[in-house]
């Protein structure tokens, strides 16, 4: 037989020495294309995998008021981490120490953090390749750490937000969560300018955990946000939140807010709330005063509303100041009673008279000279029944029904401010009309962002409507100037002419909100107020409840905008024939 066989020993060996050199000629055709071709990959897949990535949180930017006063900053912070596999170097190759390893560091580390050594030695023994040490610590504080050199100890930038004023306009300012996120106020509305963007920095990390020097390191940087400007003056603000609390405690409301505005300009130059909270510790507030009633609670005007229907009509002529009415008690309008708010003889009263004596019979009868369709056309041309585009989340835009819809006894209703909701910066802002020419201008509260270069870019103009005529805005100037008496209103501003109008208002069964509404000087108006009272549970006029406030939160903004009295008196007019 010529072929050998497979038992045979000769071609065992040849078999056996084949298959070796099929298993060599395999391993070097791989090693040379790990090591060859394919070195490259192999070697970037290595690094990847030693690579650690960790974030670079950026700074929020601050919140500022309109004279630069910071109201709420991100100020930097540290935590501290280590890696505790590596701590038994510290000191290992020094000739000198004593002690070396964690027992050293610890004797090291303790007075820093303000620890004993005891507890220092406990957070650094272990096998772990990360936990912290200490969060939240100053840069100084960080600073000593690091200066230590410390193997496996390092810091993270963070940051704590802090809101120097405490509660002082903590309501616009909002306020964020543990993990930074924007959750209320100007904070979530302007989130996007003032969070930055977050940087990174990568390292190439050995077995231990412990950076490899010679490895691949990279940095981006974080960019740190913009600032915020407000127009609200810190001061202002201030003494806005002190006066409301206390025209709400006074006559036992459930709350209240204050409006201080710029009828040329549109700023909001206070945003007052009562109950308010601390911005720094939101979870020890309940959550009904967590936003801004000022926006967000609507109700009916009340009396304040009828400013609206005499400008209406004073705007297309059915009616002048001394147009003269016959005034009962009480009248019925097509079998809908309607009635004023006190029991009186008849009276004789022009339409100034009318506004002054705060009578709704007398103003259902101006209303009666103009169709709904118009009474309701004026209404949302005075911002009412839409959102004020203030820059604040939560806002409502209350409710103004269509005129077809004003059937029945609330046709007349409407014209002495019931049948329709607004909320209290609307009613400000359109009693701002009549301080501004004729010429609504859309309320802000922002005045624009500022960049790290201290570049500011302007929020830009607000939209401006004209509602009435000059002439009607002066009319309507001297009828509420005319509506407070100097001398014996509680509404007067001593030394100043002072215009204005209270409002109160039903609310359900049993609830009432008061205000008042005005501005002083009153020939030459420019800053707007309004105080309001909500959850009365029994009725108090807007002139007891919230004139007093009116009056005090009036002088104080004056003097705070160096307005001086323009000395000429108040105006009074034919309010009898």
């Amino acid at each position: 037989m010529t072929g050998g066989r497979l038992g045979e020993p000769a071609t065992r060996h040849r078999l056996l020495i084949c298959l070796i050199m099929v298993a060599v000629l395999a391993l070097s055709g791989r090693l040379v294309w790990v090591q060859g071709l394919d070195a490259s990959a192999r070697a970037q897949e290595a690094i990847e995998q030693r690579t650690v990535t960790r974030t670079i949180p950026a700074l929020r930017g601050d919140i500022l008021d309109r004279d630069g006063t910071t109201l709420a900053s991100s100020v930097e912070r540290y935590d501290l981490w280590v890696n505790q596999l590596q701590v038994d170097e510290y000191l290992e190759n020094s000739t000198t120490a004593e002690v070396t390893g964690i027992e050293a560091a610890a004797k090291e580390l303790a007075p820093v953090l303000g620890w004993s050594e005891s507890e220092t030695r406990d957070a650094l023994t272990g096998d772990a390749g990360f936990s912290y040490l200490l969060k939240n610590v100053e840069p100084e504080v960080r600073d000593a750490v690091i200066a230590l050199k410390i193997p496996g100890i390092g810091a993270d930038r963070v940051a704590e937000r802090i809101y120097p004023a405490g509660s002082v306009g903590g309501n616009i300012l909002g306020f964020v969560g543990s993990d930074g996120a924007a959750l209320a106020g100007t904070e979530l509305s302007f989130d996007e300018e003032l969070r930055g963007t977050d940087g990174e920095t990568s390292y190439e990390r050995g077995a231990g955990g412990q950076i490899i020097p010679t490895g691949s390191q990279e940095t981006t940087p974080a960019v740190d946000g913009s600032d915020v400007l407000l127009t609200i003056d810190r001061d202002l603000q201030w003494k806005a939140q002190q006066i409301v609390a206390g025209a709400v405690e006074q006559v036992g409301g459930t709350g209240g807010s204050a409006v201080v505005y710029n009828s040329r300009t549109g700023e909001v130059l206070a945003l007052a709330e009562y109950p308010t909270y601390d911005p720094n510790d939101p979870g020890a507030a309940e959550e009904e005063d967590l936003g801004n009633r000022s926006i967000s609670n609507v109700f009916e005007p009340g009396s304040t509303g009828k400013l609206f229907t005499i400008a209406a009509a004073l705007e297309e002529g059915t009616v002048t100041p001394e147009t003269e009415y016959e005034i009962p008690y009480e009248r019925y309008f097509e079998g809908h009673r309607i009635k004023d708010s006190h029991v009186h003889p008849d009276q004789q009263l022009t339409t100034a008279g009318v506004l002054k004596n705060s009578s709704n019979v007398g103003t259902v009868q101006i209303s009666e000279t103009l169709t709904p369709q118009i009474r309701h056309d004026y209404l949302t041309a005075f911002g009412l029944g839409q959102p004020t585009g203030v820059e604040l989340p939560g806002e409502s835009a209350g409710i103004v029904h269509p005129a077809e819809d004003w059937t029945g006894r609330t046709r007349y209703t409407t014209s002495f401010g019931q049948g329709y909701s607004v909320n209290a910066l609307q009613m400000v802002s359109a009693v701002g009309t009549f301080a501004n020419d004729g010429v609504r201008v859309e309320p802000s509260l922002i005045a624009g962002t500022r960049a790290d270069d201290g570049t500011v870019t302007p929020l830009g103009e607000p939209e401006s409507t004209r509602v009435v005529s000059s002439d009607t805005a002066a009319t309507m100037q001297e009828l509420m100037d005319n509506n407070v008496d100097e001398e014996t209103s509680v509404a007067a501003v001593e030394g100043y002419a002072t215009a204005g109008k209270s409002g109160t208002a039903q609310v359900g069964e049993t609830g009432y909100t008061a205000s008042f509404i005005g501005f002083a000087p009153a020939d030459d108006p420019e800053i707007v107020v309004g105080v309001f009272v909500f959850g009365l549970d029994t009725f108090i006029s807007g002139s007891k409840a919230a004139a007093p406030a009116f009056s005090e939160l009036t002088t104080f903004t004056l003097q705070n905008q160096g307005i001086a009295p323009t000395g000429v008196p108040g105006r009074e007019l034919e309010n009898e024939w």
